[in-house]
């Protein structure tokens, strides 16, 4: 059989990367997203073929309304993802009050309008074909708000929000939207923050792993999860319950 393909968004590093590599352990051929080709997206793609699994790279912005365009060509050539993970994510922390307006708009146009641009051409795709899995990777602080991400908050707010919606648009045709939402995972997001106090309000005392989340991804993507739709999965270690 020919392999079912997976499209994952900002897999270069972090939560991202260990989608990837999660995806492919699992059989699919992923294509890993990036902006711009570098080492830790070569590194990622060598490391999927190492392992014996199937991997190529596209680079595109998921903000720029064109990456859909690009999106579309890729699957006119080669056919429908079976599987799409919207993990693209940026952060820019600041109090209301003093949050620029470019600070607002980027992290809206990546976490939520990157959101619309990559999913209108795959699911159109999905529903010809009356199967799919989408997956968005949302937060925490969609669910409950945290101070000094208003930005952010709203853009995974909004993002949990589609979710529902599209599960229920899509769901005849076969389709599961689901979303999984990470607490405080040890990647990069966490620069500048004091973990220290972070690890304090967590009840299971430790920051999470981008691997704890790429398996609830890999669960959410199985035949045996097809009867999950609409659910938004913490992954979170007890900090918001």
């Amino acid at each position: 059989m020919e392999k079912q393909t997976a499209l994952v968004t900002g897999a270069s590093r972090g939560i991202g990367r260990a989608i990837a590599l999660s995806l492919a352990r699992d059989g699919f051929h992923v294509v890993i997203n990036c902006r711009q080709s570098g080492s830790a997206s070569d590194g990622v793609l060598e490391e999927i073929k190492k392992a014996g699994g199937s991997a190529e790279l596209l680079c595109f912005d998921v903000s720029d309304r064109a990456s859909g365009d690009l999106v579309s060509a890729w699957i006119e050539v080669h056919g429908p993802f079976y599987i799409l993970v919207n993990n693209a994510g940026i952060r820019s922390d600041s109090l209301m009050a003093m949050m620029p307006f470019e600070d607002w708009q980027r992290v809206l146009d990546t976490n939520l309008t990157g959101f619309y641009n990559i999913t209108r051409p795959v699911v159109k795709e999905m529903m010809l074909k009356k199967q799919g899995r989408v997956v968005n990777i949302v937060s925490t602080s969609g669910q409950s708000g945290l101070p000094g991400q208003v930005n952010y908050s709203a853009a995974k707010a909004g993002l949990i929000g589609a979710t529902k919606a599209l599960a229920a648009e899509t769901a005849k045709r076969g389709i599961t939207v689901n979303a999984v939402s990470p607490g405080f995972i040890a990647t990069a997001m966490l620069d500048g923050l004091s973990l220290d106090k972070v690890i304090e309000q967590i009840p299971l005392g430790r920051l999470g792993t981008p691997e704890e989340v790429a398996a609830v991804v890999s669960f959410l993507c199985s035949l045996t999860a097809g009867y999950i739709t609409g659910a938004v999965i913490p992954v979170n270690g007890g900090i918001y319950l």
